[in-house]
């Protein structure tokens, strides 16, 4: 088995979740107080600072406070591991079928009187 980076693991865990990801697509748009992310989740705030806790574990946001106020930002560099990664994979698989097609127009000739 091929080894990856951990923290790819970690980045994909944090990307499972659609309400991570709904809380990564609005901080896409700008950033936003605690408060702000949790009412369209319709979670109660200490989930919603679960949810925070493991984006920014994964470094995906970065949380700041100015007095009672915790302000999330996205941290949109985070994600170059995942896409790297996916690239290595597209790439692998259109060899892998490129080849096959290749083996196929072979046989397929191989086979026309």
């Amino acid at each position: 088995m091929a080894k990856h980076d951990p923290d790819l693991s970690v980045l994909f865990h944090a990307l499972a979740d659609p309400t991570r990801r709904a809380i990564l697509s609005r901080l896409a748009e700008a950033p936003a107080g605690v408060t702000d992310l949790a009412g369209p989740t319709g979670l109660r705030l200490p989930t919603v600072m679960r949810h925070l806790s493991v984006l920014e574990e994964a470094g995906l946001i970065r949380t700041s406070k100015d007095g009672r106020v915790r302000t999330c930002a996205m941290v949109p560099e985070a994600l170059e591991p995942a896409r790297s990664w996916l690239d290595e994979q597209r790439a692998l698989w259109e060899s892998r079928l490129d080849r096959l097609e290749a083996f196929v127009m072979t046989v397929m000739k191989e086979k026309t009187p």
